[in-house]
């Protein structure tokens, strides 16, 4: 294939895979059962969370792409990566998207922007789904569809719980966006409800690309507004918060601490982060300062990263 072709039956075959494996994830978020489903009832139950999960990503991986083409860097079109259900694991449906550049970024100008555009465009996206899903939330009839006990006392005493993180924008919209009296499901039955669930990972999803660190586009927004010291020092400051949060989740659970202030997970990325994605983002050749539009930008970009962070994603009760 040429440098410039583009595999559109690859790009197009990954897409259909992951917006099926995504109607899977959402009709198992939805009814609280695993496969096997009917067809109409992935449809009808899956659908809503599949369309939502790739709107926001598809909006952030364009963002990138579009703003390669705005510099005339060549890359490829997303790539969308399907994750199939599998007993015993959180199924998400998708482990994100990604877009290849074929082209050097010799400046911190094409970084800068390549890396910024992704995550800002996909947190507008992610919003506008949190809002939907928060403005047209079912009735109380919706939960005691799926739990029929769920205002019993005894509800949950015997099963195992799994009670997703909160962050400050989820927590914001909630506010902003629900009236007194509606009735507004916890973080603990949040995932019943397709567009919460598929706002609240792109959140996760945001937040994760704008970790401080490496080639992630966190550390492309860091090293192209100030430099390659500060952004190592940046990195290596977040990476000791990821260590540390991790040990701390480990030695919770070890315990069975009844609250939660770090996640065990946090270890593994930190793992990840630190092997294949490295601390410091590589160097350029040309270094440019960048203009007061692009420092608001950036600094847009760590607002955003702090308002989507999530502590804690995901705790798990046992009786």
């Amino acid at each position: 294939m040429k440098k410039n072709e583009q595999n559109y039956l690859l790009h197009f075959g990954l897409f259909l895979v992951t917006l099926i494996t995504t109607m899977f994830a959402g009709t198992e978020w939805t009814t609280g059962r695993m496969p096997p489903y009917e067809f109409s009832e992935m449809v009808a139950r899956g659908l809503p969370y599949s369309l939502a999960v790739l709107f926001i990503i598809s909006v952030h991986e364009f963002g990138h792409y579009f703003a390669a083409r705005y510099h005339k860097v060549n890359s490829t079109l997303p790539f969308y990566i399907p994750f199939p259900p599998v007993p015993g694991f959180l199924n998400f449906g998708t482990m994100g998207a990604v877009i290849k550049t074929r082209d050097p970024m010799n400046d911190n100008i094409k970084i800068f922007d390549i890396g910024v555009a992704g995550p800002v465009a996909g947190f507008v996206a992610t919003v506008a789904v949190l809002i939907y899903g928060f403005t047209h939330l079912p009735g109380v009839e919706y939960i005691l569809s799926i739990h029929p006990d769920y205002f019993s006392p005894d509800y949950g005493k015997n099963g195992i719980g799994l009670i997703f993180g909160n962050s400050l924008l989820y927590s914001l919209l909630q506010h902003l966006f629900t009236t007194p009296g509606e009735f507004v499901p916890p973080m603990s039955e949040m995932y019943h409800y397709p567009f919460l669930m598929a706002g609240w990972f792109g959140l996760l999803i945001t937040s994760m690309n704008l970790m401080p660190v490496g080639q992630l586009d966190g550390g492309h927004v860091i090293y192209g507004m100030f430099g390659s010291r500060v952004q190592e020092k940046v990195a290596s400051v977040f990476m000791a918060f990821l260590i540390t949060s991790g040990f701390l989740g480990v030695v919770e659970s070890y315990f069975d601490v009844a609250d939660a202030y770090g996640w065990a997970g946090w270890l593994f990325w930190a793992g990840v982060l630190y092997f294949a994605i490295k601390v410091k983002h590589p160097p350029v050749y040309l270094r440019f300062e960048l203009d007061l539009k692009r420092k608001i930008i950036g600094w847009f970009a760590i607002i955003i990263f702090i308002l989507s962070f999530i502590p804690v994603p995901f705790t798990i009760v046992i009786p």
